[in-house]
């Protein structure tokens, strides 16, 4: 039983210590969400977001939509939560293993963190 806890503990160490890597290019941050989804259990958010542009899913049991573009290494999208625009904006995107990293105003900003399903 031990060793069972010991093991788990390093592998979870492991994983953690893993680090991001940037996405700087629209094909990998396309490829790395083909057929998965964006999401974020603490606030209900699971996002599609489309190859032609769009994003559309929901947050909170909200509808979010909106569009994307990627600009200079950088992840550019406007949404609006039922209602409630959210500005355009530029974002640092970073993967690792099944998490994607967004960090606001080209990664000078706050930073969330998503599961691809």
């Amino acid at each position: 039983m031990f060793r069972i806890a010991a093991c788990l503990a390093l592998m979870a160490t492991t994983a953690a210590a893993e680090p991001f890597d940037q996405v700087k290019d629209k094909a990998r941050f396309l490829d790395l969400l083909e057929g998965r989804a964006l999401h974020m259990g603490a606030f209900r958010i699971a996002l599609e977001v489309l190859p032609d542009g769009e994003i559309k899913g929901e947050a909170l049991g909200w509808p979010v939509s909106g569009r994307w573009v990627w600009q200079e290494g950088y992840f550019c999208r406007e949404l609006d939560w039922s209602g409630k625009p959210i500005p355009w904006n530029c974002q640092l995107v970073e993967a690792r293993g099944d998490s994607m990293r967004f960090t606001v105003d080209q990664g000078a900003g706050r930073s969330a963190l998503f599961r691809l399903r």
